[in-house]
């Protein structure tokens, strides 16, 4: 996998879009700006860790599913796992680039929703399930939703690098720096400041600090309701592995599991108590979240992982919107869909393939959610 060694100060005083954050959603908007003919201006990414190695990408489960509770997601989603499958065909990619797939199906429920939208989502009885996946034990459970159908997992890592590379070829600036301050006339920012001491002019400012989103935004005077949530993942092999994949599986619990690579699988979950605020840079580990939790959940729903031996585990950071579990994509971002429309804001003044507006942070202003369920 490729590496980057991002310069430490900025090529110029002045750029039409300076984009905080180079992960995933940053990254997308950036090479989706320069990617279109109609976009003119120079763009810079701040990002302050160019390795990722504590980014939510890199901590990421890296799971598309479709499968959500309001119509949005879904359709945001639709059109990731279509970016995601003409990849090389989009980014014009070389022979050596990552090319992200997405290999098996999700257990979940809205199945009706999802369907509306055209996802292929379906309902089972849990005889149905068991049918098709013997290794469950679903005494507890009387139906679930599964879709085999562009949903599954990917290295989202992996599709970033490759992002990062063609947004640079095509002429965006990407650094090592973090902005500290901001000057905002009236709704504007006209200008960031930069830890190392620049003063940039700037046409737009995008916030993609991820779980830093609302430190961020609190330099311009916005108040955001994003936090950082910890979010666990373990790796684990059993003494006899199941005789099929496992299909990202979604228990009541939130615990969540699916085959990682030929032999192993993985589990993720949320807290045992509170799904609480955490620093960003907590990356700590206060509970026995495999034990308590994990562990009991997987030998009662798979009785093959009785014999699961955790191998290695990882704890990151899941930005939270504590409003509506939402995005917040819009002035005042399932990152191909979100950077395509940040784009087509800067370029156009509005949304002119897939409509974001629902996303904008006016709800906010306005204190009406769009409730997302469907949240691990």
């Amino acid at each position: 996998m490729a590496t980057f060694s991002f310069p430490r100060r900025p090529s110029s005083a002045s750029y039409e879009v300076v984009i905080i954050g180079g992960a995933t959603s940053g990254s997308a908007i950036a090479w989706f700006l320069v990617s279109n003919p109609d976009f003119e201006g120079k763009v810079l990414v701040v990002e302050k860790d160019p390795s990722l190695a504590y980014s939510a990408t890199q901590a990421s489960n890296n799971c598309m599913r479709q499968q959500f509770a309001t119509e949005i997601n879904v359709r945001i989603t639709q059109y990731a796992a279509e970016f995601v499958k003409d990849f090389r065909k989009n980014l014009k990619c070389e022979d050596d680039d990552y090319i992200p797939e997405i290999p098996s199906g999700t257990l979940a429920i809205y199945q009706k929703l999802q369907a509306n939208c055209g996802a292929e989502a379906k309902m089972l009885s849990a005889d149905e399930i068991t049918s098709k996946y013997p290794f469950f034990a679903l005494d507890d459970i009387k139906a679930g939703s599964l879709n085999t159908v562009d949903e599954g997992a990917f290295d989202a890592l992996g599709m970033v690098h490759s992002l990062r590379k063609r947004a640079g070829e095509l002429g965006v600036d990407y650094i090592n720096n973090e902005v500290v301050g901001m000057t905002r006339v009236g709704n504007k920012v006209t200008s960031v400041t930069l830890k190392t001491g620049e003063s940039i002019s700037v046409g737009n400012v995008v916030n993609a600090a991820g779980t830093r989103a609302a430190e961020l935004s609190r330099l311009a005077g916005i108040d955001l309701p994003i936090e950082a949530r910890r979010r666990y993942t373990y790796i684990f092999p059993v003494d006899e592995p199941l005789s099929q994949d496992l299909p990202l599986t979604i228990d009541p619990t939130g615990v969540h599991m699916r085959s990682y690579g030929k032999k192993d699988y993985l589990v993720g979950c949320p807290p045992i108590g509170p799904d609480v605020a955490v620093n960003p840079d907590d990356f700590s580990y206060p509970e026995d979240v495999w034990n308590l939790k994990m562990f009991p959940v997987l030998k009662k729903r798979v009785p093959q992982f009785s014999t699961a031996k955790v191998t290695h585990s990882w704890m990151g950071h899941y930005e939270f919107n504590t409003f509506d579990h939402n995005a917040i994509i819009g002035p005042h971002t399932e990152a191909p869909a979100c950077g395509r429309g940040v784009a087509e804001l800067i370029t156009y003044g509005e949304f002119r393939t897939l409509d974001l507006s629902a996303l904008s942070y006016a709800r906010i202003a306005r204190n009406e959610p769009l409730m997302e369920r469907a949240v691990i």
